[in-house]
């Protein structure tokens, strides 16, 4: 029996479908210049940016679901190229908010009448999102703030999640079979991501497990949840008004440092995302506030992320490295992470790391920043058929949007000196000073061992030599198919060659020209054939976009 979502998400399916046809046409186009046959064409910058900002428009209309969908793109560099990265990380998730009879209906599914369950209630909602809401009430005498889930958003989200799995063949007729997985996999994750945000339990559980890792901090200020009236469709905790933390003229009214604040916000984060392994994902200046004294206020946890201890070593890694500005290390921390592929060519990446380092330090000052880093990085990627790891993408979100919020505070803050000054308080450094101190002493026994084990076996193997009983079993590896290649050009290169001779023979002793003609017609089917044996591309072939030039002419691109 066909169910209400089910034919909910064939009508969001042919809506989808209407509203992305330019795009599906434009890369049609792209593999075929006239669809059905042509060569592939190439895009330039100033294209793709103007189809990210149709793909944008696009998410804002589909609606709710669209709009975290565009915001989880937004951190995938390994899907989407730089300039539709760029474009779509401005989305806002901001809609309007749903009418109160709607969200009364909500709270009162879950608690009851509204005039029973609360003292006093706020109808206009303070802050609006694609998934939810947020009131402003009184219970038991204490202020609070009220989250409710938007009305009728589960059956939507459902018939959209249902209708992107239709859409997921289509796309992938139109990208290569690596960032085809990763778009399976991002369809996997994005069901997984919405669904946890819509489950108000889940963000009370981390919410709670945050505040805990917290407690006796006094630089930030987390609202404790009212667990008498919580639901999965309900939140609701303590209200803590602030400042936003953008609004830099009333901070500066206030009498902060904006300096002091950029720099417990980064500490903040660090200690989240390096020591306790949980993190609030989402720390755009919408999600966080300034009480006078200068305590941090945060809000909105569902979207928030786990990072296990191995990334957690990773990126500390990651972070001395930069600091160091050691390009081998970099390289070195981010295969290891599966951020770029262990095959990769690590001369040509190495000058990638030097390029990104210089262009992001500059000519005249000393302090560069790690956004600038990873956006260079973050172009790699998409070269590349890789698959970014999920919380690994939150990662990267997180530092780029929340360095952007330092920035804001202070134009001129050093986010790496700030990490280095909190992994060498924390000690960091010196950890990762044994850890080289040992691999060294390991990779020396190891040397010693060697030195006593292959003069025996080097002995050994002269002597089977000499007797002439040595045999060499050698495997070639082709990956991409190249002698298979070289033989159907040479097998071209031989019919063709044996029908010009045959055409030139034919006629050269006087026979009819029309057979020689036919003999040389047949010579340009071997002759088209090797044609396009150079023509078609049989092996993935990345175009980096890293040389200085190309850097300047992406700066000037983005201006």
């Amino acid at each position: 029996m066909v169910t209400l979502v089910t034919l909910r998400a064939y009508w969001r399916f042919v809506l989808i479908i209407r509203q992305f046809f330019p795009l599906i046409v434009a890369y049609a186009r792209d593999r075929r210049r006239y669809l059905l046959f042509g060569s592939s064409r190439e895009v330039e910058y100033e294209t793709q940016v103007e189809r990210a900002e149709i793909l944008l428009e696009t998410l804002l209309t589909l609606g709710p679901t669209f709009i975290k969908l565009g915001q989880l793109l937004s951190t995938r560099p390994d899907i989407l190229p730089s300039a539709y990265i760029d474009v779509i990380s401005s989305l806002q998730d901001d809609v309007p908010p749903a009418p109160w009879s709607e969200s009364r209906t909500v709270i009162e599914e879950e608690l009851g009448p509204v005039e029973e369950a609360f003292d006093e209630f706020e109808t206009e909602p303070i802050s609006g999102a694609s998934l939810g809401q947020v009131y402003v009430a009184t219970y038991e005498g204490q202020r609070v703030a009220v989250k409710i889930r938007r009305p009728g958003i589960e059956e939507l989200v459902e018939a959209d999640l249902r209708a992107i799995r239709w859409l997921l063949p289509v796309l992938k007729r139109f990208i290569g079979e690596g960032r085809a997985f990763s778009l399976e996999n991002l369809a996997d994750e994005f069901a997984k991501t919405i669904r946890e945000e819509m489950d108000y339990d889940r963000e009370r559980s981390i919410l709670r497990e945050i505040r805990g890792n917290f407690e006796g901090n006094d630089s930030l200020v987390i609202p404790e949840p009212v667990e008498s009236a919580c639901t999965a469709r309900v939140l609701t905790m303590e209200y803590i008004p602030g400042t936003k933390i953008s609004d830099v003229e009333e901070l500066d009214a206030m009498g902060l440092d904006r300096t002091e604040v950029a720099i417990d916000l980064q500490r903040v984060y660090m200690q989240m995302i390096i020591e306790d392994g949980v993190f609030h994902a989402d720390p755009h200046p919408g999600n966080l506030a300034v009480a006078e004294d200068g305590t941090i206020i945060f809000y909105d946890f569902g979207m928030s992320g786990r990072v296990d201890p191995f990334i957690q070593d990773k990126i500390v890694d990651f972070y001395v490295a930069v600091a160091q500005q050691d390009t081998d290390a970099i390289l070195q921390t981010l295969i290891e992470m599966g951020t770029i592929s262990p095959n990769v060519d690590r001369e040509v990446m190495g000058e990638v790391m030097e390029l990104a380092i210089a262009d992001a330090r500059g000519e005249d000052i000393e302090q560069y920043r790690v956004n600038q880093v990873l956006a260079s990085v973050e172009s790699t990627i998409y070269e590349f058929p890789l698959r970014l790891p999920r919380n690994l993408a939150l990662i990267l979100r997180v530092v780029t949007v929340l360095e952007g919020v330092c920035v804001t505070l202070d134009e001129d803050f050093d986010f790496i000196s700030v990490a280095t000054d909190y992994l060498s308080e924390k000690g960091y450094y010196e950890q990762t000073a044994r850890e080289l101190a040992e691999r060294g002493a390991r990779q020396l026994q190891s040397t010693a061992e060697a030195m006593v084990t292959i003069p025996p076996k080097l002995d050994r193997t002269l002597d089977r030599l000499e007797r002439d009983s040595l045999s060499v079993n050698v495997a070639v590896e082709d990956d991409h198919d190249v002698f298979a290649k070289l033989a159907k050009r040479l097998t071209y290169t031989i019919f063709s060659a044996v029908g010009v001779l045959s055409a030139s023979i034919i006629y050269a002793f006087g026979a009819d020209w029309r057979i020689a003609a036919a003999v040389a017609l047949l010579t340009l089917v071997p002759l088209l054939f090797l044609y396009r044996s150079f023509r078609t591309p049989k092996a993935i072939r990345a175009r980096p976009q890293f040389t200085r030039q190309a850097i300047r002419e992406r700066k000037q691109n983005e201006k």
